[in-house]
């Protein structure tokens, strides 16, 4: 029996699990659950239009998967003409 990924303290990384199956565009796509090859296309995922099981687009690997954060460094000079001086 595993232990439970939270009782550990490691997060869940579904990649770690091996083969994942994506929807690949132009391509015939079988549904792994019921079979069949109707689906709704977003952005990201793909959904069977029977069952409703959800696929990861292929072209989309890593994409909206993680928070991207940007840093700037805004540092005003002396005599910079935004710095306001009220008297």
């Amino acid at each position: 029996m595993r232990p439970d990924s939270l009782a550990t303290g490691r997060s869940f990384d579904p990649a770690l699990r091996g083969y994942i199956i994506h929807y690949h565009p132009g391509e015939a796509n079988h549904c792994p659950s019921c079979g069949r090859s109707q689906w709704m296309v977003g952005r990201l995922m793909a959904e069977c239009a029977y069952c409703e099981t959800a696929l990861p687009l292929e072209n989309n690997r890593g994409v909206g998967a993680c928070a991207r954060f940007v840093s700037t460094h805004d540092v005003m000079a002396s005599g910079d003409p935004r710095e306001s001086t009220y008297p």
